[in-house]
C-alpha cells in the first residue's frame, strides 16, 4: 500500500560492539530495517575517542556507498532508518544524533515518541540548554550530560526516570561502549543478539538473520543494556504491572521472518486471518490481498475458510518513491502503477480481499473502484484488526482523530463510502487471543483501538490532539 495512506511508525535501529567491520555489518543491518523508515539513515562509529558519522535522506542504499563505509572506520557502531513522527524530515533531524560534551563524544538512535517532549524541553530551555533539531531524541541526551555528575551508569537510570511515552534507544560513546534502553512498559521493540563473540542490538530479529548473528533475548521493558570491553550488564529500573508492547508491529510493522515474545510474526498474522474466516465467513470464489498489505492474514482466512486463495494483484516492485504524477488527468496514476490486476482472475467473480488496516481510505477506495470497473462482480473486505478510531502518541503518525475515517464513520456508512458488499473488522478479542500469547490483555497497547492509554501525555499534546478533532 501507498506511504499515505498506511500508517508509519517512527524508526528501526542497530548496534554493534567490538567487530572490526562494525559499519558494514550496521549497513546491512539497516538494510533489513528499512521498513521501518524510509525518509533519512545514518550510521555512528566509535574511533580514536571520538565519534564519526554520516547521515543522509533517503533509503540505506541511497545514503550510502563503499566509500562511506570505508571511511566510518572503527569496531563499535550504531545505525538508525527514519520515519519522522517529532520533527520534520528534514537532514539535521537525520540520526544517529551525535553531540559532544567536555572531551567525550555521545551518539543516540530512537525509536518511539516522547509524550512530556514539550514539558522536558522547557524545562531545559529556562536553565540554558540550546537544542540543534525538532526532535525529541535530542532532549534524552540534554538531561544526560547534565546527570553525568552522578556516574555514567545513574546518568541514564536518571534521565531514564524522566521520560514519559515510547522510546527504544541505543547509544554510542567515544569510548566504544554501546547501550540499549527500553522504557517501563515495552512500546517498542529492541531485541539483543550476538554475532562470532560481539553483541549487537536491533529492533527485529530480521536483521539478526541478516548478517548471521544468534538471537539471545529481546531486552525488558524498563531495562537498559551496557555493552563494553568489560562485557554485557543489565540495569532494571521501575516498571509497571502491565505492559504496553504496540500491538501494530504484530499486525503491520515488524517484517513477516522477525520473532516477537517467540512468536514469529508470518505465523501470527495467518492465526489473524484464520480467526477472521471464523467470525466474518461469506462465500466468494477467491482470497487476496493488496500486496503486501494483508498477505498472510489472506493466507490465514484462506486456510481457514476453504477458499482459493490467489496474488490477483500484481504489485510493480520498481516504482520510485518520488514518482510524480504527469498531468491532473492522470491523478490516479500513482496509485495505479504500484498494483496491476491479473484481470482473467477476478472479471465476474465474488472476491474477499484482505487488509491489515484502513487509516485514512483513500487507497482502498481508489482500487476498490478499479476493481468494479474491471467487472468484478462481488467485493468483500476483512480487516485483521479493529478499527482505528483514535490517535497515536507513541510513535505512530496518525495523532489526530480527523485523520482516521473509522472514526468519523460507523462501519456500515464505511463500507458504502467505499463502495463494498461487506465489510467486517476482526474483534479486539479475536486480534488478542490469535498472538497466541497468554494473558494477552496485559501485554499490549490497544490505544488506537478501545482509547485506553498507558502513560498520560502532557497538556500541550493533549490541548494540539483535541484542537484537531
Amino acid at each position: 500500500m501507498d506511504n499515505f495512506e498506511k500508517p508509519r511508525e517512527a524508526c528501526g535501529l542497530f548496534g554493534i560492539y567490538g567487530h572490526l567491520e562494525a559499519a558494514k555489518l550496521t549497513y546491512f543491518g539497516l538494510y533489513a530495517l528499512q521498513h521501518r523508515g524510509q525518509e533519512s539513515s545514518g550510521i555512528a562509529v566509535a574511533r580514536n575517542n571520538n565519534i564519526v558519522g554520516h547521515n543522509g535522506m533517503g533509503l540505506v542504499s541511497d545514503v550510502f556507498d563503499i566509500t562511506h563505509l570505508e571511511h566510518l572506520e572503527g569496531q563499535s557502531a550504531i545505525g538508525h532508518v527514519r520515519y519522522s513522527t517529532t520533527g520534520s524530515s528534514i537532514l539535521s533531524n537525520a540520526q544517529p544524533f551525535v553531540i559532544h560534551h567536555r572531551q567525550k563524544a555521545y551518539a543516540l538512535a530512537h525509536n518511539g515518541n516522547l509524550v512530556n517532549a514539550h514539558h522536558l524541553k522547557k524545562e531545559l530551555e529556562e536553565t540554558g540548554s540550546i537544542f540543534q533539531t525538532t526532535m525529541d531524541s535530542e532532549i534524552f541526551l540534554h538531561y544526560f550530560v547534565k546527570s553525568l555528575n552522578l556516574g555514567f551508569q545513574s546518568a541514564l537510570v536518571e534521565t531514564v526516570s524522566r521520560l514519559k511515552g515510547a522510546f527504544s534507544f541505543i547509544m554510542l560513546t567515544s569510548k566504544g561502549e554501546v547501550i540499549g534502553i527500553k522504557d517501563p512498559y515495552g512500546f517498542r521493540p529492541l531485541c539483543l543478539g550476538k554475532l562470532n563473540g560481539h553483541y549487537i542490538l536491533a529492533s527485529e530479529t530480521c536483521a539478526l538473520d541478516l548478517v548471521q548473528a544468534e538471537f539471545i533475548r529481546e531486552l525488558d521493558p524498563g531495562e537498559i543494556v551496557i555493552i563494553g570491553e568489560k562485557g554485557i550488564r543489565s540495569i532494571k529500573t521501575p516498571v509497571p504491572a502491565t505492559r504496553a508492547f504496540c500491538i501494530f508491529e504484530f499486525i503491520y510493522f515488524a517484517r513477516p521472518d522477525s520473532t516477537i515474545y517467540g512468536h514469529n510474526v508470518y505465523l501470527t498474522r495467518k492465526a489473524h486471518g484464520r480467526r477472521l474466516a471464523q467470525e466474518a465467513p461469506v462465500d466468494a470464489d477467491l482470497v487476496m490481498p493488496f500486496p503486501d498489505s494483508g498477505t498472510y492474514a489472506a493466507l490465514g482466512y484462506s486456510e481457514a475458510s476453504g477458499i482459493p486463495f490467489e496474488m490477483a494483484m500484481i504489485r510493480n516492485h520498481y516504482v520510485g518513491r518520488t514518482f510524480i504524477q504527469p498531468t491532473q488527468s492522470m491523478r490516479d496514476f500513482g496509485v495505479r502503477i504500484k498494483l496491476n490486476p491479473v484481470r482473467q482472475l477476478l472479471k465476474g467473480k465474488d472476491i474477499i480481499i484482505i487488509e491489515d488496516s484502513i487509516i485514512r481510505g483513500t487507497t482502498v477506495k481508489t482500487r476498490v473502484k478499479a476493481l468494479r470497473e474491471l467487472g468484478v462482480n462481488r467485493i468483500h473486505m476483512r480487516v485483521s484488526g479493529p478499527p482505528h478510531i483514535f490517535p497515536c502518541h507513541y510513535g505512530i503518525d496518525f495523532s489526530t482523530r480527523g485523520e482516521l475515517i473509522a472514526a468519523n464513520m460507523s462501519v456500515e456508512k464505511l463500507k458504502d463510502f467505499l463502495d463494498l458488499d461487506s465489510l467486517y473488522y476482526l474483534s479486539l478479542e479475536g486480534l488478542l487471543e490469535s498472538t497466541g500469547i497468554k494473558h494477552p490483555e496485559n501485554h499490549f497497547c490497544k490505544a488506537c483501538f478501545d482509547g485506553c492509554y498507558p502513560v498520560e501525555f502532557d497538556e500541550y499534546l493533549s490541548k494540539h490532539c483535541l484542537e484537531s478533532r
